[in-house]
């Protein structure tokens, strides 16, 4: 399908957006902030960023943080429903209940003592399931502790996690090409915002990336991001297609909930030296970080 010039600017103006919102998902971004990001007037804004990501402002806002707390509901078993709701951004516990309630079908109480698995069964499909049972069975992968550096990449947003990431890669590759980016040496990652344990495939947002010098920028709907460093946890996997996602709700289930550590505000990501979505035989080989905090 072809991409019209006005549509990759506004592509390229809500990436900023998006971006802004992802860094740290507690700020309270209104809408004049954030259409001084893209540089479009607010009532122009509003109606661009629906066009561009499929939901109004204040609902993507809400459904980012509250996924965010749902995670750490069930992976930080000591943290208070306040610590958390206060963490993913909300001003109040009252307020943060009621949507997590109403987003969720659980108040966040009894999503944490078993409510999740009631959820997972009346939305998720077979294969979300199977993805659940072969992730508690799958050997546990050795997760280190590490201090990752920052990272200057070019990027492509795409939603759900099936083998049509493979457009946003060629997307990306093409662009690449036309920017005299090396791609035969530059590092392909991959942000992983959606825990697929949780959100439905199809909309899980992923985000191809690629390792660029400081001399590369924006260019249509191309953007780019810094990845931050700091504490992460780490794993290597390899496999084929369809295998990773297991050992992610292994690492999420099995590893997180023990470790001592907490999930931090920025999305987990692979670090590939072989891409299932580019490789003929749709075989994986990365390392897979996931941002932590200290207790």
């Amino acid at each position: 399908m072809t991409v019209s010039r006005g549509q990759q600017l506004h592509q390229g103006r809500i990436n900023e957006v998006l971006y802004k919102i992802h860094q740290d998902i507690r700020v309270a971004h209104t809408a004049k902030s954030l259409a001084d990001v893209a540089a479009y007037s607010p009532f122009h804004f509003q109606r661009v960023f629906k066009e561009v990501t499929g939901e109004n402002l204040n609902d993507y806002l809400r459904r980012t943080r509250l996924e965010q707390a749902a995670n750490k509901l069930l992976f930080e078993p000591e943290s208070s429903v306040a610590d958390v709701a206060h963490s993913c951004g909300f001003l109040s516990h009252a307020s943060f209940s009621q949507a997590f309630k109403r987003h969720f079908g659980a108040s966040p109480k009894v999503w944490r003592s078993g409510g999740y698995a009631g959820f997972t069964q009346a939305n998720f499909d077979t294969q979300q399931r199977d993805i659940a049972a072969a992730g508690a069975q799958v050997e546990l992968p050795n997760v280190q502790l590490r201090q990752m550096p920052e990272r200057r990449v070019a990027y492509v947003r795409h939603q759900g996690y099936d083998r049509s990431i493979s457009i946003a890669w060629h997307r990306l590759l093409q662009w690449a090409k036309t920017e005299e980016v090396d791609t035969q040496t530059a590092t392909m990652l991959a942000l992983h915002h959606s825990n697929p344990s949780l959100v439905a495939l199809s909309d899980c947002r992923y985000v191809a990336c690629l390792e660029v010098p400081e001399n590369v920028w924006r260019k249509g709907s191309v953007g780019i991001l810094t990845i931050p460093g700091g504490l992460h946890g780490v794993f290597s996997a390899r496999g084929r297609m369809g295998d990773l996602l297991p050992l992610i709700y292994a690492f999420y289930h099995r590893w997180l909930p023990g470790s001592g550590y907490h999930l931090a505000n920025t999305p987990a990501y692979a670090i590939y030296q072989r891409n299932q979505f580019l490789d003929p035989d749709e075989r994986f080989e990365l390392q897979y970080a996931v941002p932590l905090s200290v207790v």
